[in-house]
């Protein structure tokens, strides 16, 4: 997985996304909700596992490649693991990225969404 460097842009640009930010977190709230079996934190990165359904590793892959389009400071890995869709994240060397990570990590994928809001 390659981490983008230190300095990289904590910054969510969903200008040219083909889904809204609400659809987003919606997505991401389903696919929690459905097929998550567990999480754990690698490293510096985090690693989701879910239930090996029909389809599911091409929608997580999609989920991932639109994620990185908007928050380029993100790098993404799906592979299959036994009976599981494995999912790591991880981010550029910045705290501010850290903090998204790991409200990612607890379920608040829209933890950065908010915070440029404000």
């Amino acid at each position: 997985m390659d981490v983008p460097p230190a300095g990289t842009p904590v910054v969510c640009d969903m200008t040219t996304a083909p889904d809204t930010a609400r659809q987003r977190l919606e997505e991401y709230r389903l696919l929690f909700d459905r097929s998550l079996v567990g999480r754990e934190r690698i490293g510096a990165a985090v690693r989701f596992r879910f239930r090996a359904e029909p389809g599911l590793r091409e929608r997580i892959e999609d989920l991932a490649a639109r994620e990185k389009a908007c928050c380029a400071f993100f790098a993404f890995e799906v592979t299959t693991d036994g009976g599981q869709i494995v999912w790591d994240c991880a981010v550029s060397d910045d705290p501010a990225a850290r903090a998204v990570l790991d409200d990612l990590y607890d379920g608040d994928p829209g933890s950065l969404l908010r915070r440029q809001a404000d």
